[in-house]
This record gives C-alpha cells, structure tokens and sequence, in this order.
C-alpha cells in the first residue's frame, strides 16, 4: 500500500474519531483512495482497511469506555444511525451509542453501499447507504 494511501487513511481516521468530518466524508475519502471496504473491531481497539489488491491497513483505538457486555439491540443501532445521519450526532458518540446497543463491531462496504453491525452472540443489522 502507498504511503499516500495510508496517509489518507490515517487523517481519515483521525478526523472522524476526533468528531470534526461525518460519515458521508470518511465514505468520499476512502473511496477516493481505493479502500473497498473497512472493519471496525471494538473488542480489539482495531480499524482495518482493505483495497481490492489484498492490501490492509490497520490502526488501533481507543477502548470502549463501559466495555461491550450488554445484548446486542437492532433498535437502538438504528436509533444512533439516524442520529448520525441527520446530523445529530457525529463518530465519537455514534461509537458509544452503538457500544451501549451491544455491537462489539462494525464492517462497512464501501463498494457494496452498507454497513454490517455484530453483536457478541452473531447478531447482525446491515443498514444501507441512504441515497
């Protein structure tokens, strides 16, 4: 991977952990940079990102302040969604809202235009790229 890629993903990453771009903005960077797709793993303080090649790329952060041990609630994923995408709410608290609704992490397909949320026992929610 290039280091103008990483580079990339690493302000991308930044920004949007430190709550100052929205998810729409990561979406355009990313894909401007060739990431296909990227996992974000709560449990591990993990963010991974995949190009077509094969390529990855991963950096830590922070762990979840009241850890993950609560069910996994589609509902309540649903409600941090909506939230972030009118604007309510940007990544930092969308990550605790999302951790407090049981989703131990997170894998967004770009390419594919949704998000697949997990819960500790398997559960899922995709949520689709609104259009």
């Amino acid at each position: 991977m290039s280091n103008a890629i990483e580079s990339i993903i690493q302000i991308t990453f930044s920004r949007s952990n430190e709550g100052s771009i929205h998810f729409g903005q990561v979406v355009e960077a990313l894909l401007a940079a060739g990431v296909e797709s990227y996992w974000v793993d709560y449990r591990a303080c993990r963010a991974t990102y995949y190009l077509p090649s094969g390529q990855t790329h991963s950096l830590g952060m922070d762990a979840p302040e009241a850890g993950i041990d609560r069910p996994f609630s589609a509902p309540a994923i649903q409600a941090a969604i909506r939230a972030a995408q009118q604007g309510e709410v940007l990544y930092p608290e969308f990550k605790r809202r999302s951790q407090a609704a049981g989703c131990i992490g997170y894998m967004a397909w770009l390419q594919g235009r949704h998000v697949s949320y997990f819960g500790r026992n398997g559960e899922t929610h995709i949520e689709r790229f609104p259009d």
